[in-house]
């Protein structure tokens, strides 16, 4: 079936550009290259390939030859070139970045409630969490596809221990939160660098190799402990208040959306300076809810924010979930749509 798939795309190819220079002049791929695929049964082609011909070459949907306009992007079957790569993490839509910030919320107020609600402390907390959060990165590194439960409950952890992270270097070892913000942001820009030199792609969403994904998880730890302190730095040491401290670093995650829509910056470099500042918003609105109405907060409590954050977090997920089912029966429409074509 799928050397007919082929066939009936390369048919379709030379029909609108019959030579091949104009196929290597117009497009980063040849016939050559479509017919180096042909026999590998992991590579099928996409609309994106039928849009990309049209568009360079400045052709309509009846100079092309097709019967109906060509539906815009979505892989039929994503083609896999290298099967170290895997595709684990979850595309960077708003439902993600509403998972994101309500999860390290959670792992804010979830985090106070055990070391300071419950009096657990700072050091005995972040060992147990830890711990636990190696567990589950250790089934997320060991899995082969994207598992969303097992992909937010490591985010989630992560977020946990970050903030169990912060508060002991900042309350049990005392080093204060300029210092702690310096030694975290010193070793951040380690890891990012070393998974630079690596040559390992540093694509955020998507498909990445395990080792990638090590860097990948590593820099997530270290940017919600940074974040962390941040956030607190700003609503204690600068006596900014939380509701203010969350207000700007709110400001701040919208011009980082602006940037990345309306601009040419590196996606790369705009997520990671998003993912640091949702830390600081989920500690800032979370201390906003758990604190004393006289250190201006709602005092709703460490256990009830947590359950009423984490609802809201269960709905965004619910979302996710929903969008990814509809996805995957578009898909089996699709195939079904070119199996009956060819």
């Amino acid at each position: 079936m799928w050397a007919s798939v082929h066939d009936e795309l390369d048919r379709i190819v030379q029909k609108s550009l019959p030579h091949k220079s104009q196929i290597t002049h117009f497009l980063p791929f040849t016939i050559s290259r479509f017919t180096s695929h042909a026999k590998d049964e992991r590579m099928t082609y996409t609309t994106d390939v039928v849009n990309e011909i049209k568009t360079t070459a400045h052709m309509s949907d009846e100079e092309f030859g097709s019967e109906k306009p060509v539906e815009a992007a979505e892989d039929v079957i994503a083609p896999v070139e290298d099967p170290e790569v895997i595709k684990k993490i979850p595309p960077l839509t708003p439902i993600y970045w509403c998972e994101k910030m309500t999860a390290t919320t959670f792992g804010e107020t979830f985090a106070d409630f055990f070391s300071q609600t419950l009096g657990f402390g700072y050091g005995a907390t972040s060992t147990v969490l830890l711990s636990f959060f190696a567990v589950v990165l250790g089934g997320q590194l060991y899995v082969k596809s994207y598992w969303p439960n097992l992909f937010w409950l490591v985010m989630a952890s992560s977020s946990v221990a970050g903030t169990l992270i912060s508060d002991f270097i900042d309350r049990t070892l005392g080093w204060g939160y300029p210092l702690g913000m310096g030694v975290l942001l010193s070793i951040l820009l380690v890891i990012i660098g070393i998974w630079k030199l690596t040559g390992e792609s540093m694509n955020v969403a998507g498909a990445m190799t395990r080792k990638a994904e090590v860097f990948y998880w590593s820099t997530i730890l270290v940017s919600n402990t940074l974040g962390t302190a941040l956030g607190d730095f700003m609503s204690d040491s600068l006596n900014l208040g939380f509701g203010l401290s969350a207000g700007i670093i709110g400001g701040l995650l919208v011009i980082c959306g602006i940037l990345a829509y309306f601009t040419r910056v590196s996606h790369v470099l705009l997520f990671w300076v998003a993912f640091v500042l949702t830390r600081p918003f989920g500690a800032t609105f979370g201390d906003l809810l758990t604190k004393s109405k006289e250190k201006g907060g709602l005092d709703l409590g460490t256990l009830k924010a947590s359950m009423v954050i984490l609802a809201l977090f269960l709905i965004c997920f619910a979302i996710e979930m929903y969008m990814l089912y509809k996805a995957k029966k578009a898909k089996a429409a699709k195939l079904a749509e070119i199996e009956g074509d060819v």
